[in-house]
């Protein structure tokens, strides 16, 4: 090889290599400063309690604070859509969930809920109850049914995100009974008026109704799942207590903007799973009556592929039955 030639090569090799350096470096240091982690319903609810609980111990696998940001309304979509339109490099994510990321489109958001988002993994499995305040006549689904029958519309539902409003829809089409939609900003303002007696009924998830059903402040009423959850075992399921195929799905996921870097997915998964595996996160999720999904669907393809059935399920359900967000 001539001297010529080699000198060229050299030139080149060291060209490529400084053009590479920042990307490089910039995956290499990641991250570098703080990650906002968008909470997209109001303080006191069971995605904020589960994601403060979460970003705390990602933060120690990451060495930079997780920080919390609550961004509340339209179902949450507001904050999601955030995401959906921040810059793809790691530093602003979102805690999503079934109402967000699947039943959304109930409010027509602006953004496309199966391309918007990179998937980072699956956090939890939840039960979404069905529970009443405290000195509501009904104890069970099936005395409930049996009063909504005799006070058609009286029952006051607090209407927080997707997953009541379907919910509700629901119930009273499967029970032929009407309820009182009343509507919040997010699970932590209905749940301080459920508690206070201004409203009779909510669905949400058991990581904000559990603390308070063990309080004896309000009481569960149903399990809205195909089966009992392991973390909340005394409570039936909607099949049992007498409306089958009740069901609302519930779970938490990680998701990143669109064209988020792969490396940069690949390093809050493994922050993630390892506060999964934290034995004092799976105390506090099992106190939440939160279900940790096994190791292999908390990859962000399996949470990828999770969402694409959740979508397919769960939209003709919601457009063949009408339903519009408030």
């Amino acid at each position: 090889m001539s001297l010529r030639r080699r000198q060229f090569i050299q030139l080149a090799t060291s060209v490529a290599a400084l053009c590479a350096g920042p990307r490089l470096s910039k995956a290499q240091t990641y991250p570098s400063r703080a990650i906002t982690l968008v909470v997209p319903f109001p303080p006191g609810g069971s995605t904020d309690v589960a994601g403060r609980i979460l970003a705390a111990r990602m933060a120690a696998a990451l060495g930079q604070s997780v920080i919390i940001e609550n961004v509340g309304g339209a179902g949450g979509s507001i904050g999601v859509g955030r995401v959906a339109r921040a810059i793809p490099d790691g530093y602003t994510i979102d805690i999503g969930q079934w109402d967000t990321h699947v039943a959304a489109i109930i409010y027509n958001v602006n953004y496309d809920l199966q391309t918007a988002f990179a998937p980072i993994g699956l956090i939890s499995l939840n039960p979404q109850l069905l529970v009443a305040r405290r000195g509501f006549p009904a104890d069970d689904l099936k005395s409930l049914v049996a009063w909504m029958k005799a006070h058609p519309g009286e029952a006051k539902l607090v209407n927080q995100v997707a997953a009541a409003q379907v919910g509700g829809s629901l119930l009273e089409k499967l029970t032929d009974t009407k309820v009182l939609f009343v509507p919040y900003r997010g699970a932590g303002p209905g749940m301080t008026d459920l508690i206070s007696g201004q409203v009779d009924l909510m669905i949400a998830q058991a990581a904000v109704m559990m603390p308070q059903v063990r309080a004896g402040t309000i009481k569960a009423l149903v399990n809205l799942s195909p089966q009992r959850s392991s973390s909340i075992a005394d409570i039936p399921t909607s099949d049992e207590a007498g409306v089958p195929e009740l069901y609302i799905s519930g779970w938490f996921g990680l998701f990143a903007p669109r064209a988020t870097p792969s490396d940069i997915i690949t390093k809050l998964n493994s922050a993630m799973v390892q506060a999964l595996a934290d034995p004092a996160v799976q105390k506090r999720f099992t106190e939440l009556g939160l279900d940790i999904p096994a190791r292999e669907q908390q990859t962000p393809d399996a949470l990828a592929a999770f969402q694409k059935a959740e979508i397919e399920k769960w939209w003709p359900i919601i457009k063949a039955a009408g339903i519009r967000g408030d």
